[in-house]
């Protein structure tokens, strides 16, 4: 059992930057590729970015391009998102999740989620 902890959301101006950060426990993390997904009111989760097992290469919904960085220490156990130039569109929970097995260019299915930290961007 993986167990998934994100912190660092908030209320941010829109052209602003947070850090999101995930530490996880519970099993051997660089056996694990991870990724961010997140949720606005009355959406669907939907897949924001992903990185894999080594941290070598990511992928990203066409909106976070450019924008958002996934990145990941193994030694640490963490997993982050930076994300800049912040927009109001961007508000939602963003969930942290984990699972064994993906290929970066593929369908990422999360095996463990985290409980999802609040991001509010406002205009």
């Amino acid at each position: 059992q993986v167990i998934l902890v994100e912190s660092g959301g908030g209320l941010v101006q829109a052209g602003g930057s947070l850090r999101l950060s995930c530490a996880a426990s519970g099993g051997t993390f660089s056996r694990y590729a991870m990724a961010w997904f997140r949720q606005a009111p009355g959406k669907d989760r939907d897949f924001v970015a992903s990185i894999d097992f080594g941290g070598t290469s990511t992928d990203y919904t066409d909106s976070a391009k450019g924008r958002f960085t996934i990145s990941r220490d193994n030694a640490k156990n963490t997993v982050y998102l930076q994300m800049n130039s912040l927009k109001p569109e961007d508000t939602a929970i963003y969930y942290c999740t984990a699972t064994r097995l993906y290929s970066i260019g593929t369908r990422y299915y999360p095996d463990y989620w985290g409980q999802g930290t609040q991001v509010t961007v406002s205009a």
